[in-house]
């Protein structure tokens, strides 16, 4: 068993509220960050750790912190997204609801590191019942001293403000998040400006994700050399997994990302193997938006070596044999699943949840779904796997924000990997309609991916 950074007290009857927490060592990085540490040295622990965004990029989290700009006399914000609409992911939902005051002292450590006196937790609508507990947590904490005015007589003033969005997956876009924090519609913005310079209300703002920002608490207590000892390379620390698909123990997984895919897989302790003893088809390794992997390419690299649940060994190969890491949002499919339904089912979300402000992606994302629901109903046609080639290659890197890109890759990838699967629903039209299920070959060990 990894060692547990995030998850260690989770299950620990009644951690949700403030004595539990602070009896079980809570709120000792606040402590000590308050009254042992600059704010710059904050800064550098945290870059010194390796920590990478949560959320998906995986851009150093430190590195981030930097790139504030501190005029003076304007106040400085930290935004903290909440809101986890990437589908296949809700690690962060877990670890709001189960330990909510560790998502509190975490932002009240970077919120002194970052100069922000106000901060705001942007999250879905779609969790009504965790804004109940997180504002509960944050008035314990404000009672407890822990918020508000001159904090343990350090001088520093912290407020914390829950925001609801409205169940909008571009909201997960930090200028998009923005905007709808300050009371409009989620359109991503142009960047240049960067938040850093201008963000909430024009003010220099940071925004992290949930689990970014929790991951500070253990930074800070354990120091940022103990904790970039855990991992491997520059994945360090630990990583939360949302687990699920056709697998027998679906659920959130605090890994400590030097294991490799198949034992994530397979393993007792971990997922526990593919469900009703099926075979493994393929993954979806980081959220909706990645690429997915055939079985062949999951487990192993495209130059043989073991495939590992980490950063860097995902993405190793590029998207011609590789993924990403993402979110964390581990899809797994058996043998009897059908990429083309699945993939139409994800160019439907990307179409629905497309702002409209790029022509590229509001025009193209209908397209692909049309095309897709063509070919998933038997309709198709060979020309259709092309064009829907050329439509999504036309999407990607053209839009103001990576929502074009999240929705051109699943498609991308299951055109690369499993064009027969298409091929076969055009070829096979009445079958295709029959039955929701793909071929099952690429479940074989030594399937051979289409180029």
């Amino acid at each position: 068993m990894g060692r547990k950074l995030l998850l260690e007290k989770a299950h620990v009857e009644g951690i949700r509220y403030f004595d539990v927490y602070r009896r079980e060592g809570g709120y000792r990085s606040v402590e000590k960050a308050l009254k042992t540490m600059a704010p710059d040295d904050i800064t550098e622990e945290v870059k010194k750790s390796g920590l990478r965004g949560r959320g998906g990029a995986g851009f150093p989290t430190g590195m981030k912190w930097s790139f504030l700009a501190k005029p003076e006399g304007v106040p400085r914000h930290l935004v903290v997204n909440a809101d986890e609409s990437e589908p296949g992911t809700f690690k962060d939902r877990y670890l709001m609801e189960f330990l909510p005051h560790l998502l509190i002292e975490g932002i009240i450590v970077s919120s002194y590191a970052l100069g922000s006196n106000t901060s705001f937790i942007y999250i879905r609508g779609e969790y009504a019942w965790i804004v109940d507990i997180l504002e509960q947590a944050i008035e314990e904490a404000r009672n407890n001293g822990f918020l508000g005015k001159n904090i343990l007589g350090s001088g520093f003033d912290c407020d914390i403000h829950v925001q609801r969005g409205a169940g909008a997956y571009i909201c997960g876009e930090e200028t998009a998040l923005l905007e709808s924090l300050e009371g409009k519609r989620g359109n991503p913005r142009i960047k240049p400006p960067f938040p850093a310079v201008k963000g909430v209300w024009d003010r220099p703002t940071v925004v992290n994700n949930v689990e970014s920002i929790a991951a500070v608490v253990p930074i800070i207590n354990e120091g940022a050399e103990e904790y970039a000892k855990i991992g491997v390379g520059k994945s360090t620390g630990t990583k939360l997994i949302s687990a699920c698909g056709n697998i027998n123990k679906p659920g959130v997984y605090e890994i400590d990302m030097t294991i490799s895919v198949e034992e994530f897989i397979y393993s007792d302790e971990w997922c526990g193997g593919i469900a009703k003893g099926k075979r493994l088809k393929a993954c979806i390794p980081g959220g909706s938006s990645v690429p997915i992997l055939p079985a062949n390419l999951l487990l192993k690299t495209a130059k043989g070596e073991q495939r590992m649940m980490n950063y860097e060994s995902l993405s190793d190969g590029g998207f011609q044999t590789g993924s990403m890491m993402g979110s964390g949002g581990f899809i797994v499919f058996d043998e009897d699943q059908c990429v083309v339904k699945h993939t139409y089912t994800l160019a439907r979300f990307y179409r629905h949840e497309s702002c409209g402000q790029c022509s590229p992606c509001r025009e193209g994302t209908g397209w692909m779904e049309k095309l897709l629901l063509r070919l998933e109903n038997g309709q198709g046609k060979m020309s259709d796997i092309d064009l829907l080639w050329d439509i999504q290659s036309k999407i990607e890197g053209n839009t103001i924000c990576p929502l074009g890109d999240a929705a051109a890759w699943p498609v991308a990838a299951a055109i690369r990997h499993f064009r027969d699967e298409f091929e076969w629903h055009i070829t096979h039209p009445e079958e295709a309609v029959i039955r929701n299920f793909g071929l099952a070959h690429y479940a074989d060990e030594r399937a051979v991916v289409p180029a």
